[in-house]
């Protein structure tokens, strides 16, 4: 068995240990992300290695070249979050402008479609399922990242968009884990919106709105 095999079986199912102990780090990333605490950064990093290995098991490229940029994009947010937590007031959470809204929904629409044409015709990349799935996962997730990386409250609402799609494409790919726990990033991903929302209306103004360490 290599590495990539390794698990367990569990109600008749293959259980990875990559798919399990990333998908744990990935939901205590909305967790950390929920209080603005740095290692939000490097906790989804480790998650991300470990979630493509996993979908590299699975041959699921979209999930896979999403855990690739993952980790790029964790840099960026990693260093965005330090400037804020530098800052006197601390890391702003506000609501994305109109303008912003309209540049990530139309980043979501318009990097869809030419990610999912790239899907079809790159033959070596072995689609497991729907390209354009894969390729809307793939984008959303990315917008989603970014947006939370300049702290807009709008990034809670993306995650729930891709998490309808990443459904049943892990249950379908055999990530039995990774479908299961999109029902709690569901409840984490509305109570951590509630939170940034009430923030970032001025409803409830924490002493100290700098970066947690």
């Amino acid at each position: 068995m290599s590495g990539l095999d390794a698990g367990f079986t569990l109600f008749g199912e293959h259980v990875l240990w990559t798919d399990l102990t990333g998908n744990a780090l990935s939901l205590a990333v909305v967790w950390l992300a929920m209080r603005k605490t740095l290692w939000t950064w490097p906790v989804q990093m480790a998650g991300a290695a470990l979630l493509l290995a996993a979908s590299l098991h699975a041959h699921v490229p979209g999930n896979a070249l999403k855990q690739v940029l993952f980790c790029v994009l964790a840099v960026y947010g990693w260093a965005t979050w330090s400037r804020g937590r530098a800052a006197r007031d601390g890391l702003a959470v506000r609501q994305a402008t109109p303008r912003e809204r309209a540049l990530l929904i139309g980043a979501l629409v318009l990097g869809t479609a030419v990610v999912a044409q790239l899907f079809v015709h790159l033959d070596w990349l072995k689609i497991a399922w729907s390209p354009w799935a894969n390729a809307y996962i793939f984008v959303g997730s990315a917008v989603a990242t970014f947006a939370q990386s300049r702290a807009l409250v709008d990034f809670w609402v993306v995650w729930v968009l891709v998490d309808l799609v990443g459904v049943p494409l892990a249950l379908k790919s055999g990530l039995y884990v990774s479908g299961a726990v999109y029902g709690i990033f569901f409840v984490l991903v509305m109570a951590g919106f509630r939170n940034w929302l009430r923030e970032s209306r001025g409803a409830r103004v924490p002493r100290n709105k700098a970066v947690a360490v």
